[in-house]
């Protein structure tokens, strides 16, 4: 056997072993970025399962990150959600920073929703903004390279609609009912982890990105080739223009705490999204 696919299978073979004693199944994944591990919180009679437990799997070193699956009920249905993801900067390679999204998958999730702290590279994104992923722009690894794992899903996956159209509808018309305004745009994931110059925010301006960060892309790639539908949003935790003041400074702990402050708006789009599907 392939051993991706056994990697894969060692770790969610614990996984469901746990799902299994406490007589859980989830049917939507969920992705945790930079200081938006709040939503877990909400995740009622959670199961946790701290990551350095699972065979195989590789351990979040992030600011911000915890590292723990947590499954439970939120929305009503059972949801599976990392706290804390896996960053390519981190050192490792993609099989590892995408092993969780295969693991939610062989669970047995039929949606996966994707969260992250992102710099608004559009002058029209604030800081606190939520903008609902529309498309991306990789500048990561492509985690597919290598033999592809036909068992998994095809060898060229069709990435015209990343991003579930009838999931982003859903998001508008909840946001729209809750008060909440909504951005759309597109994100542009890079490897990180120096947050860019300003003339790199300038550049991805130029080319179409709207937000940009250091995760989720490879995640969105490895769901769709397995035909999971994807929704995501990001939180503009800084604005990432070209015409800073002198003495400005990006800093991680800034990014964390906007993240924090905007959670609250997410995880109220989240949990409805997830109640109506």
């Amino acid at each position: 056997m392939d051993p991706r696919i056994e990697r894969i299978h060692r770790s969610a073979n614990f996984v469901m072993e746990k799902l299994r004693v406490a007589g859980l199944q989830p049917t939507v994944g969920i992705v945790l970025g930079s200081g938006l591990g709040r939503l877990a919180e909400k995740i009622e009679n959670p199961v946790v399962i701290p990551y350095k437990e699972i065979p195989g799997f590789p351990v979040s070193t992030a600011v911000g990150h915890k590292g723990n699956f947590i499954i439970g009920t939120l929305g009503g249905k059972t949801v599976i959600a990392m706290q804390g993801r896996i960053h390519y900067y981190e050192g490792y390679g993609m099989e590892l920073v995408t092993l969780p999204i295969r693991v939610m998958q062989f669970v047995g999730i039929k949606y996966l929703f994707v969260s992250n702290a992102a710099g608004g590279v559009n002058y029209n994104l604030k800081v606190g903004d939520l903008m609902i992923i529309k498309d991306h722009i990789n500048q990561l690894p492509n985690p597919l390279i290598g033999p592809n794992m036909d068992e998994l899903g095809t060898r060229f996956p069709d990435m015209t609609r990343p991003y579930d159209p009838k999931l982003i509808a859903l998001a508008k018309e909840i946001a729209a009912e809750k008060g909440i305004e909504v951005k759309e745009g597109v994100y542009y994931g890079g490897t990180g982890p120096t947050y860019e110059t300003p003339a790199e925010y300038r550049y991805i301006r130029i080319i179409g990105g709207d937000a940009t960060g250091m995760s989720t892309v490879p995640e969105v790639i490895v769901a769709r080739h397995g035909g999971t539908p994807v929704f995501g949003m990001s939180v503009i935790t800084n604005e990432a223009h070209d015409n800073y003041a002198e003495d400005y400074v990006n800093d991680g702990d800034d990014v964390v705490r906007a993240a924090d402050a905007a959670a609250v708006k997410m995880t109220a789009i989240f949990e409805e999204l997830v109640r109506r599907l």
